[in-house]
């Protein structure tokens, strides 16, 4: 069943809400609890109002992420919806919360005239995703610009942290004290960025970004962007091809034959079909090259249980 539990303008609370409703792969199983805030302060309330104990995942367009076919337990964030607003704060800072698509930043930056920020638009997810894994593209890196971050604890408490608190690396970054992006029990809620004012963007580099993702990516497919890390010096996407692995198929899962590094849906994969196909590339990569891929995607969620149809 898929019933709102409450509804107050966009609020609303589903149950038993498919994933696959919501994730580019256009796969996974139901979150127990599927909730869309309409502001920031509806999305405190709500988080102050759980039980002890309840597990909570944030999503933003469901890019990067796996879903189980059985499901997420306990509630499900989508912050796409609501922390969506870019402000210009003067000075080459921009704040921009985690629900913003990264694509939106860039134009946005482009209009006021701050970058270099055409790059974000080659990211196909969140800010709040770019946070968590230090997303990249076409040269930039998403934490390079980052001033400082808002979080939020699993109790609704808001906690403001400068970049020094956070160890950044190549899609990766730990929060303080640990080896998470933050802070267990803590997910991002907006950025401060610096850019440099009076900036000029080259003359049609925006729509250069956007063509180029076009013509090697295979956009046109439910895939999840990017699966695999690339290894130092190297390509994960020459790593697969090299290996043979382009249009290797698990189900209806598929090594895309335009880009190495994506897993499309050609049409009824499962999410077992899509992690099976990772851990072939990931085996079949590592004996050809001896190279262990790292996965960029993140997996989340139950497997289906045995005997139990998805």
């Amino acid at each position: 069943m898929s019933a709102a539990m409450a509804s107050e303008g966009r609020h609303a609370v589903l149950v038993n809400e498919p994933m696959s409703k919501h994730t580019t792969w256009r796969v996974g199983g139901p979150a127990d609890v599927y909730y869309s805030p309409r502001c920031r302060a509806d999305l405190l309330d709500f988080l102050r109002s759980l039980q002890a104990g309840t597990p909570v995942t944030f999503v933003g367009l469901g890019s990067n992420l796996l879903v189980r076919d059985g499901g997420i337990r306990g509630v499900v964030v989508a912050t796409g919806q609501a922390l969506t607003q870019v402000r210009n704060l003067g000075g080459g800072q921009v704040e921009a919360e985690a629900g913003v698509p990264c694509t939106v930043l860039a134009r946005q930056c482009g209009r006021w005239q701050l970058g270099p920020a055409e790059w974000f638009a080659g990211i196909p997810g969140t800010v709040g995703g770019a946070l968590r894994m230090n997303a990249g593209a076409f040269g930039g890196e998403t934490w390079a610009r980052v001033l400082e971050v808002d979080t939020v604890t699993r109790s609704g408490e808001v906690i403001t942290r400068g970049r020094e608190a956070f160890t950044v690396g190549y899609r990766e970054v730990q929060g303080p004290g640990d080896r998470a992006p933050v802070p267990p029990g803590e997910f991002f809620l907006a950025a401060r960025f610096a850019f440099d004012e009076g900036y000029e963007s080259p003359p049609g580099r925006m729509q250069e970004v956007l063509a180029e993702r076009s013509r090697k990516q295979p956009l046109g497919l439910p895939s999840c962007g990017s699966v695999f890390r690339n290894p130092p010096g190297d390509f994960a996407a020459r790593l697969i091809e090299t290996a043979g692995l382009k249009g290797r198929r698990r189900g209806a899962a598929e090594v895309s034959a335009k880009h190495a590094n994506f897993i499309i849906n050609t049409g009824g994969a499962t999410a077992a079909d899509i992690e099976a196909l990772i851990a072939e590339v990931r085996a079949t990569v590592a004996g050809h090259h001896g190279v262990t891929l790292q996965p960029e995607v993140h997996i989340v969620g139950e497997p289906v249980a045995a005997g139990v149809s998805a």
